[in-house]
């Protein structure tokens, strides 16, 4: 049986759908692993090319892919390319083979990802394609794309808050854990401001007068629901089920003060 107070393996990958949603909901929490000492790596599932009103999809996603890149590079993660298109983010078995193969090249303790209830389908698919992937970890029957050998290991999946703090009915949700990104912030800001191509898109598309002001306003947000912290990101922890032992908890581990978990998130750990 495993010990729950063991050391996992200090690996994290964040897994979203789209250039700039891991530095929008989950930059802080990968920077604070990085400085706990942990191997990080990004994944943006898809390329952003439909992140334009002026350039075509061709020329948008050349220069998204640059902005990732440098984006990852200011996070201190591995990046990997993405493989699909915007709109066509499907839980398929195209897509569902490619992942679960980098999911063994990385062989991750901790994945971080989207929301399962979020405003649209890529992050709601990327969230299930990033859940069932790390599942079959060791399936040797389920054939990945590229080939690769199964891994062992337990590994814990975090869901990351939808975009807006609210789910697709716009009803509001509530993160179980906290994870206090007030020390890098302004890290956090860097990165997300690498992805320059869509501050005229997220004007034009959404109304989001500047992307850097909503970010630093959901993250207000999530600090004072915290009741601690002044900024932070907020966390849901999928189930143990097929991952890992019931009672470890690797990312609140890792964090140490730096996460703060409620009463609902601590009795769901038994």
């Amino acid at each position: 049986m495993t010990d729950p107070t063991e050391q996992p393996r200090r690996v994290a990958i964040a897994i979203a759908a789209h250039p700039d949603d891991i530095e929008f909901m989950m930059g802080g929490t990968l920077l604070l692993l990085s400085e706990a000492g942990w191997e990080t790596h990004c994944l943006n599932i898809s390329s952003g090319n439909c992140g334009s009103v002026s350039l075509s999809a061709e020329e948008i996603e050349v220069k998204r892919l640059s902005e990732a890149r440098e984006a990852a590079s200011i996070l201190g993660a591995t990046f990997h390319p993405p493989f699909s298109r915007d709109l066509e983010v499907f839980y398929d078995l195209r897509h569902l083979r490619h992942l679960a193969s980098i999911i063994r090249d990385v062989n991750p303790s901790i994945v971080l990802t989207h929301s399962p209830e979020d405003y649209m389908e890529d992050h709601t698919n990327a969230s299930r394609l990033a859940v069932t992937a790390a599942f079959s970890r060791g399936m040797p029957n389920f054939g990945v794309s590229p080939a690769r050998p199964t891994v062992d290991g337990e590994v814990a999946v975090y869901h990351g808050m939808p975009h807006g703090l609210r789910d697709a009915l716009r009803r509001q949700v509530e993160p179980g854990l906290f994870v206090d990104t007030a020390s890098v912030l302004e890290t956090k800001r860097q990165a997300l401001a690498a992805h320059r191509s869509q501050k005229e898109w997220l004007d034009v598309s959404q109304g989001l007068n500047s992307y850097l002001q909503t970010m630093e306003e959901m993250s207000l947000a999530l600090g004072q629901a915290s009741g601690k912290f002044q900024h932070a990101e907020g966390w849901r922890r999928h189930s143990h089920l097929g991952f890992s032992a019931e009672k470890i908890d690797p990312l609140k581990h890792a964090l140490g003060q730096a996460a703060l978990a409620n009463a609902d998130y601590e009795d769901s750990l038994g």
